[in-house]
């Protein structure tokens, strides 16, 4: 309809009308826009598009103002009221000074051709014609040369920080609940405004502000409205479950057409692309998954370990470049629960890139590492890399170049006095273990060492790419037995997610080292580490420790050996069984579901079973078979039993009870396939 009709003083529109301008904020740029067309020194036609309640039609209506106020003439149609849009064009193909504005051009889509083609056309030079619609333009605006200078896209995104907090504040939000409102909504206006109300009525709800359902109601049917089909909807639930979607990924929780869902996805006005796969608008990603929590937790659940059997998957396989994305897409499941970057994710990595060090590149390791902590740490950064020059990576802005910041995952198995005495972190790590729970032959314990500029410490999106690649090593490394996290300038909040969510131990006992935090990788192995968080984000914090988060025993060679003797003598006995250390070690972990007394029996009878099957074994068998399978009475009739001299019969069990200790050891270290801690865990359909 034209605008006028509500202007007249006394009438309920211009009232709502006043209102309205009086809630408008932000949108100075296409504004801008809007005004050089207007006053003849743009384009003749402009096209806005955005997701639904990002404030087209606002926008709009301030357009109308803008025209009117510079005396033009305007029109405007509504996609949702076909009938009248014909009539109300009109006036726009007569007069020059006419503007036309065209709202939820989506409802009228399959009129793009005719209106580029046949319409428009004929539209006189100096009149202005505005398109708004959730879809941008076809591409064959952009296409044909005609419209190169008559066309200008703009697309609409959320509120800046500041625009968004000028709108709570027209609206009488509480200051404490505007945080969390924020986090919720971002800049989306739509969100914005539906959650200001609930906040102004609910004015004792402060930092514990969450929207109502309704509220997600709303906003699901404003900006998603409805999926063609349950699958539709699954596909979308995966898309704002997951940091970003690629079709592999919706593949691994959605088998049944993949293909064509991510296609579908690809093409919705909320949904974006960056060179990692697709992402929802942040307020579209919150409405889903709160709907689908409160909807159906169960379903919820199935989604979130798929996703995350995937991409830990990928984290173990990703090549070293991709480590930090793999790392970033995993934790990203866990932002709800704490983990840094929780409260607005960035799809912005590449703007820091990592390089493995290279040998000119030590001048620059030296210069940032003096720059970041003084000569003395620098010196530590300049002996770790010429004896493990692979363990650092540079940090530079990908923009300009600048090295900005480095860090170090020095690998440790033995360390001699010069290295102990070179870097005081790597020393009080080394003494930590050794009186704690000392290497095993094989194993190695690490030391993440950070460098960093002054303005790139603490929460910075460089400090999100070395942790990411800090965590990677710890998911990847095998036969890690500790790991150890120095943070010279720690900030409070990231120190205590250490703690608290990462469950990692402060062991700072120097206060000039900073704060270091230490995990035992064979107490709580990767697996259970990560299925806590996961546990933590979909059921919340248990009462007490589970089996995910119960520390498995770190036992020596000795202890273990001596283990497995005693075990396989109280064979008969499971309540015997169940007091054996073994049943709290990784070898009885791998066997999740079991009774552990039973599972420890199960694995002690395998490994006597399993030697038939090397020849050279079989009489080691044998004599375990009969001592420890059978039950004789004695050892002696165990020996006349099997037709053999005591002495013979001796020699067998002895070599076979250390055949089996040397057997299950070896799958203590190594697990039963490969890097156990990352393997894809059975889902249900």
């Amino acid at each position: 309809m034209s605008s006028g009709s509500d202007d007249k003083p006394g009438l309920l529109g211009c009232r709502l009308r006043a209102a309205r301008e009086m809630a408008f904020v932000g949108r100075e740029e296409e504004v801008a826009v809007f005004n050089a067309a207007l006053y003849g020194g743009g384009c003749s036609v402009l096209y806005v598009h955005g997701p639904g309640g990002i404030g087209k039609s606002a926008l709009l209506r301030r357009f109308a103002h803008e025209a009117a106020v510079a005396g033009r003439p305007v029109s405007m149609v509504d996609g949702r009221m076909l009938e009248p849009a014909a009539s109300e064009a009109e006036p726009v193909l007569r007069d020059a000074d006419a503007v036309l504005l065209v709202d939820d051009f989506e409802r009228i889509q399959g009129l793009e051709g005719w209106l580029r083609e046949r319409f428009l056309p004929r539209v006189p030079v100096g009149a202005l014609v505005v398109i708004a619609g959730r879809n941008p333009p076809d591409m064959r605006w952009q296409a044909d040369p005609g419209w190169a200078g008559a066309l200008e896209v703009l697309p609409l995104r959320d509120l800046r920080a500041g625009d968004a907090r000028t709108l709570l504040d027209s609206c009488g939000v509480p200051a404490e609940s505007r945080e969390p409102l924020l986090a919720f909504a971002g800049g989306h206006p739509l969100a914005l405004l539906l959650g200001a109300a609930v906040a102004v009525k609910d004015g004792g709800a402060g930092r514990r502000w969450r929207p109502n359902q309704d509220v997600v109601a709303t906003l699901l049917d404003e900006l998603v409205g409805e999926s063609p089909s349950a699958a539709h909807r699954r596909a979308l639930e995966i898309c704002a479950h997951a940091y970003m979607t690629t079709e592999d990924l919706l593949r691994a929780a959605l088998p049944e057409e993949a293909g064509t869902l991510f296609r579908w996805l690809r093409r919705l006005p909320f949904v974006e692309s960056s060179s990692r796969g697709l992402f929802p608008q942040d307020v579209v990603r919150g409405v889903l998954e709160a709907d689908l929590r409160w909807r159906d937790p169960e379903r919820y659940a199935v989604m979130h370990d798929r996703i995350h059997a995937h991409l830990a998957e990928r984290v173990r396989t990703a090549s070293d470049a991709d480590v930090p994305g793999a790392v970033a897409a995993l934790l990203h499941l866990h932002r709800d629960s704490g983990a840094p970057g929780d409260s607005r994710d960035r799809h912005d990595e590449g703007e820091f890139q990592e390089e493995v060090l290279r040998e000119e590149d030590v001048a620059t390791l030296l210069r940032v590492a003096t720059a970041a902590e003084g000569a003395v740490s620098a010196a530590c950064a300049a002996f770790w890399a010429e004896r493990q020059p692979e363990a650092f990576r540079l940090y530079r802005r990908a923009e300009t170049g600048e090295p900005v910041a480095l860090s170090a995952w020095l690998r440790l198995a033995e360390l001699d006095e010069e290295e102990l005495a070179a870097d005081p972190v790597v020393a009080m790590a080394w003494a930590h273990a050794r009186a704690t729970t000392p290497l095993r032959a094989g194993e190695h314990l690490a030391v993440s060492r950070v460098w960093a500029l002054p303005p790139y410490r603490g929460n910075s999106p460089v400090m999100d790419v070395i942790q990411w690649r800090v965590i990677g090593n710890c998911l990847r490394s095998e036969r890690l037995a500790w790991s150890y996290i120095e943070i010279r300038h720690p900030n409070q909040a990231w120190a205590e997610r250490l703690r608290r969510h990462y469950g990692m131990r402060d062991i700072s006992g120097q206060p000039q080292l900073g704060e270091v935090f230490a995990h035992d990788w064979r107490a709580v192995p990767a697996q259970a580490w990560l299925e806590r968080m996961s546990r933590l984000l979909v059921a919340g914090p248990a009462p007490g420790p589970g089996a995910a988060t119960a520390k498995l025993a770190v036992l020596s060679q000795a202890e273990f050996a001596e283990a497995v003797r005693k075990a396989l003598r109280q064979l008969s006995r499971p309540d015997a069984l169940a007091a054996s250390p073994l049943t709290r070690t990784r070898l009885i972990a791998e066997r999740a579901g079991q009774n552990p007394a039973t599972a420890l029996g199960d694995l002690l009878r395998q490994a006597i079973d399993d030697l038939r099957e090397d020849p050279r074994s079989v009489k080691f068998h044998r004599a375990l078979s009969a001592t420890f399978l059978r039950g004789a009475p004695t050892q002696e009739l165990a020996a006349e039993g099997l037709g053999l001299p005591f002495t013979t019969y001796r020699r067998h069990l002895t070599a076979g009870v250390e055949r089996i200790c040397a057997d299950l050891w070896h799958r203590e270290l190594y697990g039963t396939g490969g890097p156990v801690h990352l393997r894809r865990t059975a889902l249900p359909p």
